[in-house]
């Protein structure tokens, strides 16, 4: 759904409590959690919480320790009126590019809600395309918006559970330590054992390997899927 002109657009730092001003009683934030990394999925979610409430601590993702993350994870779970959870696999990413695969995630996210949000925030710049939800994007949404905030908590929690799996079948790339991110220990470990069925061999720094080595293991069995039903 197209955006429209909203009355917090002049006062972006206050907008979840000028929607809710406005009339809009249930507020769903969007974020996601993968898009940089060299193997894995992306993974996106959408979280309703209640009007009004306070979580203590609550941030972005990327500024919290994994164990305050745990510890906003199980909070949000449990106190957030709705959320859902997309994921979208590597060898789909490679199809269809990044941007295209996150916005995948996201509309199984919203599809996966059993309360239907009045609006959603999008953190970053641009709307979801397909989604038949009013919906206004917030750059650096995630730096402010409490909503925005848990959905990065709860997207991030569950993909760097995936990453620790998927570390179980990939010893050699020490998933459970980078997440897939192209850290050197990453990119040593590529270049030593070439990529598994789990990198996105798109990816430049993937690819330029790829180039003298062959891919590898492309086959092996991926963990069973982590359930991410909203409790």
């Amino acid at each position: 759904m197209e955006d429209k002109c909203y009355p917090w657009q002049q006062n972006i730092a206050d907008i979840e409590k000028m929607a809710y001003m406005s009339g809009y009683e249930m507020i769903g934030g969007i974020d996601e959690a993968g898009r940089g990394p060299l193997a894995g999925p992306v993974v996106a979610s959408v979280v309703i919480l209640p009007q009004g409430l306070v979580i203590p601590g609550i941030n972005d993702s990327k500024k919290l320790t994994p164990q305050q993350r745990e510890r906003l994870y199980k909070i949000i779970s449990t106190a957030a009126i709705d959320w859902g959870v997309g994921i979208v696999e590597p060898e789909v990413i490679d199809q269809v590019n990044i941007l295209q695969a996150t916005y995948m995630a996201m509309r199984q996210a919203v599809a996966k809600l059993r309360v239907n949000p009045r609006l959603l925030l999008v953190d970053g710049n641009l709307s979801v395309p397909d989604v038949e939800i009013p919906q206004y994007p917030v750059p650096r949404g995630d730096t402010f918006v409490a909503s925005i905030q848990a959905a990065s908590i709860i997207s991030k929690v569950i993909r760097d559970k995936i990453m620790v799996e998927y570390d179980a079948i990939y010893p050699e790339y020490g998933f459970a330590k980078h997440k897939g991110y192209g850290t050197e220990l990453h990119l040593q470990a590529i270049e030593q054992h070439g990529a598994c069925g789990i990198h996105r061999t798109t990816y430049a720094p993937v690819r330029e390997l790829l180039s003298r080595q062959v891919l590898v293991n492309k086959r092996k069995r991926r963990p069973q899927r982590l359930e991410v039903v909203p409790n």
